[in-house]
């Protein structure tokens, strides 16, 4: 059974040979898997793709992807997925935090019979900001995706190759692999593994970069916000309409009544700060609709660095994404 490890990398050409030798280490102890790493680069400032293509020199395990720009982990994730051939997919980060040496725990639960298995941290290492922001995104996927509550989602998961084929089938812009995979399949679980403090640097995560992800997660695979944005003004247009009765009663009842300025001028911010935000709203998913119609890219490959399928510095940066998935498929046909 052939085993793939697809690893986003940005900033990290001091921690990718670590987690790479990790991996080779845990996996040659073991004669029931092969596998393959496939390292994604994300267009990283720093010498990350240099550090790639040194790793790609007489190992054919190892396939280097580097992208034309910064696309985001997501769809580096899902460029990765696209070249990998294996039986099974593993994700995992390029820091170290997440410890290849226990992957045999994924594989475990995925023999079992679960199409999906996430890792469960037993202590979080990530800092304050990033560990908030990976609450709110919880918080997201579970009240606007359906995630189960007990589930804990997080970026070292293992999932089946079907899973992987039908994520796949997935070509518009702004990828979240998280809610891809919720709704093809309810049979996921999670497994306990340890989580490290991070080998070298600071996270590249921003708090900015979280709540990106949020919005993208909420406006790709769910519809709620919309439905929410219309109760809310449904509710605010009743509540102007009972303190219009009111204050029209009122100055029947008390002629002396003063009208004051101040609530007025409240109900009409009130009112037309709703309006604006569902506005916002709607106008959020028409602009990913239209940016979707526009063929704009989930992702665009300038180099694929592989000395064992011989596309060493092949240039892919004209192709566009059905052509590099003809590619893909006729390296899986002729692997």
């Amino acid at each position: 059974m052939l085993v793939s490890f697809v690893i986003p990398c940005y900033r990290s050409q001091k921690t990718l040979r670590l987690v790479v030798e990790e991996i080779s280490e845990t996996m040659n102890h073991d004669d029931r898997y092969g596998y393959e790493i496939i390292l994604v680069n994300d267009s990283s400032p720093d010498e990350t793709l240099s550090t790639i293509k040194e790793l790609c020199v007489d190992r054919p395990e190892i396939t280097g992807i580097d992208l034309a720009k910064n696309f985001g982990q997501h769809a580096a994730l899902m460029a990765g997925m696209g070249f990998a051939k294996g039986d099974i997919i593993v994700c995992l980060d390029d820091d170290g935090q997440t410890p290849a040496s226990e992957v045999h725990k994924l594989l475990d639960r995925i023999n079992e019979g679960y199409d999906v298995v996430y890792a469960k941290y037993t202590k979080k290492m990530h800092s304050g900001i990033r560990n908030v922001g990976s609450r709110l995104n919880s918080l997201m996927t579970e009240k606007l995706l359906n995630k189960p509550k007990e589930l804990y989602i997080s970026s070292y998961f293992a999932a089946k190759r079907f899973i992987v084929d039908e994520i796949l089938k997935y070509k518009h812009s702004y990828p979240y692999v998280i809610g891809l995979v919720l709704r093809t399949t309810n049979k996921i679980c999670n497994v306990e593994v340890n989580h490290r403090p991070r080998f070298e640097g600071d996270s590249s995560y921003t708090f900015r970069k979280l709540i990106n992800l949020w919005v993208n997660g909420f406006t790709a695979f769910s519809v709620k916000p919309l439905r929410i944005s219309t109760c809310a003004g449904g509710f605010v247009a009743v509540v102007g309409f009972i303190y219009a009765l009111y204050v029209v009663i009122n100055k029947i009842i008390n002629p002396l009544a003063p009208i004051g300025w101040s609530s007025t001028i409240a109900v009409i911010l009130i009112i037309g700060g709703s309006i604006l935000f569902v506005l916002g709203m709607i106008g959020e998913y028409v602009g990913r609709i239209y940016i979707c119609m526009n063929n704009s890219p989930q992702y665009v490959i300038r180099h694929v660095y592989n000395s064992d399928i011989g596309l060493n510095n092949t240039d892919l940066g004209d192709r566009d994404q059905s052509e590099d998935e003809d590619c893909r498929s006729e390296l899986r046909g002729s692997l």
